[in-house]
């Protein structure tokens, strides 16, 4: 039986070194940043709708993000609208994505969603895992991007879930706050716990 895991965490709680993590450990990865940049790409799925829906945005043959962002950043209903072109073809990459670790019988395929609770993706996985650290180890690792901002950093809290409210929904919380060493040992005990058949029933 293959057991899909949803990844998630905030902004700046360590989700991509947690993913990449699960990938060393030989799980398969699905990222929807991943499958967003490819339909957004020249040639993808996206790039027509998205044109049809927001003038100016493509260039080229491919959806220019840092245009669509201006757009989209801190218009709700215009974020809105994007993400009912987007998630559909996400969800529809993330079904494939099971169906095929289920084929090659895979222990697990690990669904890493920035927003897995919000899109409910949850409804898909079998056990959800959320990445969290303290606050101001969060602030601490977002605010050392290039090009961020207080603001940009405050409003892209506001689009998720409180962290509070994604730990109560997990199966698993990972703590990322003190080193790699300690958030690797705990992925590798999830991975224990669920190879062992009683905890999946």
């Amino acid at each position: 039986m293959t057991v899909i895991i949803g990844l998630t965490g905030s902004i700046g709680m360590g989700k991509t070194t947690a993913s990449n993590m699960f990938h060393r450990l030989g799980l398969p990865i699905c990222d929807s940043d991943l499958l967003v940049h490819g339909m957004l790409a020249k040639g993808g799925t996206a790039v027509l709708p998205v044109a049809a829906e927001f003038d100016g945005v493509v260039r080229d043959g491919a959806v220019d993000r840092a245009a669509l962002g201006q757009k989209v950043f801190s218009d709700k209903v215009a974020l809105k609208r994007l993400e009912q072109i987007i998630h559909p073809l996400v969800r529809l990459k993330q079904v494939e994505f099971i169906k095929m670790c289920r084929r090659q019988n895979r222990v697990a395929g690990i669904l890493d969603v920035p927003l897995l609770y919000e899109v409910k993706t949850d409804q898909i996985c079998d056990f959800t895992v959320v990445v969290s650290a303290p606050k101001f180890i969060q602030k601490q690792r977002v605010m050392a991007r290039p090009g961020m901002t207080l603001n940009r950093f405050e409003e892209t809290l506001d689009r998720q879930m409180p962290d509070i409210e994604k730990q109560k929904r997990a199966d698993f919380v990972v703590p990322t706050g003190l080193n790699k060493r300690h958030t690797l040992n705990h992925l590798c005990k999830i991975i224990r716990t669920l190879q062992n058949p009683r905890n999946l029933k």
